[in-house]
C-alpha cells in the first residue's frame, strides 16, 4: 500500500497544501529556510487575532553564569504558586524559534491553566551541542532556584517539547537527574527526535518525506553534533535514546503520528522508559504525519491529539484526577 493511502483522510488536503507550498520544508539551505520561516511566522502573527486571558513576557534569566533568552506565558486565572511546563520549541535543532510555538504556548498555558516558559535555546550550526542544551539547563535551574520571581510551584516543573524539543526535553531530563537540584516531575514527548542515526530506509512502512524527511533529520543531526552523529561516542545528552539507564526519570507522556518518521524511535524509547519502571503513556496517532497537529488542528485525530497532551499535563500538575 502506497504510504499516502494510509493517510487519515483529513489530513491529505493540509499535507498536499504544505507540501505544495513548501516543498516539505528542506534543510538542504538552512540560513534561506530559517528566512522563508520567519517570513511566515511574521505574516501569521500579523493576521493572528488576539487570545485573550494569557500574558506573554520576554525575559533573559541567568543562573551560574550563564544566561537564556525566553518567553513566559502567564495565565490571567493563575494563583501563586502555579505548575509551569518549560518548553523547547521544534526545528530539527537548526531552525525555529520561540515565535514558532507562540501560540501554541498559549493554547497550553490557558488549556493546562499552568504558565509556560518557552526557550531561544541556541541553534546549530553556528552553536552546535551542548548550546541549546544548556540554555534549557539554565532555564530549568532559575525556575528551581527564582520561583516567586513569576509565582510558580519549583515541585511542579514539566519539561516538553516537539520534534527537536522533544528531544531536548528528554535529554534535559536526563541531565537533570543526574546533576544539580531541579527534578521536573513530568516529561511531555511529542514526537520527540531521539536518535542521531536514523538509519532505516524509507519503505512501504516506513515514511520518509511527509512534511519532514529522513534527509532533514540527517541534517539537523550533522550539524547539531558536528558530524559525529551515528558514531559511538554521541552522549546520551544529545541523543536520549542512547541512554543505558532511564530509572529514576520522571513520568513521561509521548505522543507520534503512525506515519512519522520518528514513530519507531518513540515505541522504543517509551518500552524503555516502562522497562525501566518509569510511569510512561504512549499514543500513537493512524494516519497521521509529522506535526499533523500544527497543519490540519480541525481534524478529528487532532482533536484527539490536543485533548490527550492537555489531559496528561493537567493529570501530571494535580488538576485532574
Amino acid at each position: 500500500m502506497d504510504m499516502r493511502d494510509r493517510l487519515d483522510p483529513e489530513l491529505v488536503g493540509p499535507l498536499d497544501g504544505i507540501m505544495e507550498a513548501t516543498g516539505g520544508l528542506s534543510l538542504r539551505d538552512i540560513p534561506a529556510t530559517r528566512s522563508m520561516l520567519a517570513g511566515m511566522l511574521e505574516a501569521m502573527a500579523a493576521e493572528a487575532p488576539p487570545f485573550p486571558g494569557v500574558h506573554a513576557e520576554d525575559r533573559l534569566l541567568e543562573f551560574g553564569g550563564h544566561a537564556a533568552k525566553v518567553r513566559i506565558y502567564e495565565p490571567d486565572f493563575a494563583d501563586s504558586g502555579s505548575p509551569v511546563l518549560l518548553w523547547m520549541h521544534p526545528g530539527g535543532y537548526v531552525i525555529g524559534s520561540i515565535a514558532l510555538d507562540d501560540m501554541l504556548c498559549r493554547q497550553m498555558c490557558k488549556a493546562a491553566g499552568c504558565h509556560v516558559v518557552s526557550v531561544e535555546y541556541r541553534l546549530a550550526p553556528e552553536h552546535p551541542y551542548p548550546a541549546a542544551l544548556e540554555d534549557c539547563f539554565t532555564a530549568l535551574q532559575w525556575l528551581h532556584h527564582e520561583p516567586d520571581v513569576i509565582g510558580i510551584d519549583p515541585n511542579r516543573i514539566a519539561v516538553g517539547g516537539s520534534s527537536a524539543g522533544g528531544g531536548l526535553a528528554a535529554a534535559l531530563a536526563l541531565r537533570a537527574r543526574d546533576e544539580g537540584d531541579a527534578k521536573p516531575c513530568f516529561q511531555l514527548l511529542i514526537y520527540p527526535a531521539l536518535n542521531d542515526k536514523n538509519t532505516e530506509q524509507a519503505s512501504d512502512t516506513v515514511p520518509d518525506n511527509l512534511f519532514w524527511s529522513r534527509e532533514n533529520a540527517l541534517i539537523g543531526w550533522q550539524a547539531y553534533l558536528e558530524g559525529k552523529q551515528g558514531g559511538n561516542d554521541v552522549p546520551a545528552y544529545a541523543a536520549a535514546i542512547r541512554a543505558d539507564n532511564l530509572s529514576g526519570l520522571p513520568p513521561a507522556h509521548i505522543a507520534c503520528g503512525a506515519l512519522d518518521m520518528f514513530v519507531r524511535d518513540c515505541t522504543d524509547y517509551a518500552n524503555a522508559l516502562i522497562d525501566a519502571g518509569v510511569a510512561t503513556s504512549l499514543n500513537i496517532y493512524p494516519g497521521a504525519f509529522h506535526a499533523f497537529d500544527a497543519f490540519a488542528p480541525d481534524a478529528k485525530v487532532s482533536q484527539r491529539f490536543v485533548a490527550d497532551r492537555t489531559g496528561a499535563l493537567r493529570r501530571a500538575f494535580g488538576k485532574d484526577s
